[in-house]
């Protein structure tokens, strides 16, 4: 459905601009933006839809924004606090994940009638939840180290190129180690699954990284 397809345009175009707004705030702003995002990314994750006539879920757009927006703390606030950002959102995550088990624990009144659907979306299966934490961390750490080696041998020039290169690796990495980690038994093929998934962030790599350019203007202001 092309409406589908908009939808991802739109969506992927809003939450690059938000990490623009966000960066013209400052880095405190863009911190924050990171870990929000990655906390969403994982609480709208369940959801599947169809992107390109493929079965995919509907948050991949929001770890192309998380990514991209560490890519621009490290541009322009350095390695010290995009490392410290990786760590703090860790932190969150597990805060997050502990947090949604405690209110999934209460048991519910004989007037509720929200138990079921939160239970739906925050009761995730265990393995799923080590996987995904476990798959983020190693993921911003390749795009920490990728981007600050394209960085340093691009004398900071180039700076599309050197987001989209660092995006495609550790998206690459994400991909693959979740796939196995967190879906191997589980779907069919997960050969397609792989080709799948990092087809569609290649597609929201695309749409986020021009956005990158617009970054130097707002520095500059």
């Amino acid at each position: 459905m092309i409406i589908n397809e908009l939808i991802f345009l739109v969506q992927t175009s809003v939450i690059s601009i938000a990490a623009l707004a966000a960066l013209y705030l400052g880095k405190e702003a863009l911190v924050a933006f990171i870990c929000l995002v990655c906390i969403m990314a994982n609480l709208l994750i369940i959801k599947q839809t169809m992107l390109f006539g493929f079965n995919a879920t509907c948050a991949d757009a929001f770890t192309i924004g998380a990514t991209l927006g560490l890519n621009l703390l490290q541009e322009y606030f350095g390695r010290t606090i995009t490392r410290k950002t990786i760590w703090i959102n860790f932190f969150l995550l597990i805060f997050y994940a502990i947090m949604s088990q405690i209110h999934l624990a209460y048991v519910p009144s004989v007037a509720d009638s929200a138990h079921d659907s939160f239970k739906a979306i925050l009761g995730f299966m265990p393995r799923i939840v080590v996987a995904s934490f476990t798959v983020y961390l190693i993921a911003q750490m390749v795009d920490y180290l990728v981007y600050g080696f394209l960085k340093h041998i691009c004398v900071d020039r180039f700076l599309i190129a050197r987001n989209y290169g660092s995006m495609m690796v550790s998206q690459l990495v994400d991909t693959i180690l979740f796939s196995f980690l967190g879906l191997y038994g589980i779907v069919d093929n997960i050969g397609e699954i792989i080709v799948v998934s990092y087809f569609i962030k290649v597609v929201a790599i695309g749409i986020a990284s021009p956005f990158v350019a617009l970054s130097r203007i707002i520095i500059k202001k």
